[in-house]
């Protein structure tokens, strides 16, 4: 069992504010809570235009040292229960379509899938590189992945099929 600090705000993040602490399957916690924040922000911002896209660089930035310091912390690289990686993950996939509840129930499913079977490279990335870089890319590559075919489902339906539904 990794040994925690929940009064560190950074390992509090790195937890997703707990979710990462939720059992089974962390990563979709973590996931979820990225698709909740994702959801406040959009509805927040009513845009998901340059403040959106300026939002998913923090969030991935930061968190390259939010898990990075964790992980050294806890002495555990790429533990489970971090899942910052999982909230960037989902801030990405929706940067690539405009924001509606079905978008975003499609971009976590597509997510989870890709970063759960980890295809070529996210494997390779996921074994290769180390650290905060390594814990948070190949996320970032599963939701690139996972944002590309819902821009092309977008593509094939039309952008205005994700507005119809409604939730």
């Amino acid at each position: 069992m990794a040994s925690y600090n929940l009064r560190d705000p950074i390992h509090w993040l790195a937890l997703g504010f707990g979710a990462g602490l939720l059992k089974p399957a962390p990563g979709t916690w973590g996931s979820l809570m990225g698709a909740l924040m994702v959801a406040a922000t959009a509805l927040l911002t009513a845009t998901q235009g340059l403040l959106y896209l300026l939002l998913t660089l923090v969030v991935c930035v930061t968190g390259i040292w939010i898990c990075g310091k964790t992980a050294n912390d806890i002495g555990a690289h790429d533990h489970g229960s971090i899942v910052w990686d999982e909230i960037a993950g989902m801030f990405v996939v929706m940067a690539f379509v405009p924001f509606s509840w079905l978008s975003l129930a499609l971009g976590f499913v597509l997510f989870r899938i890709f970063d759960i079977l980890k295809p070529w490279p996210i494997r390779w990335l996921d074994r290769h590189v180390k650290g905060g870089l390594g814990i948070m890319i190949d996320d970032v590559l599963a939701a690139i992945m996972a944002g590309v075919c819902l821009m092309v489902w977008v593509s094939f339906t039309g952008p205005y099929t994700l507005q119809q539904w409604p939730f």
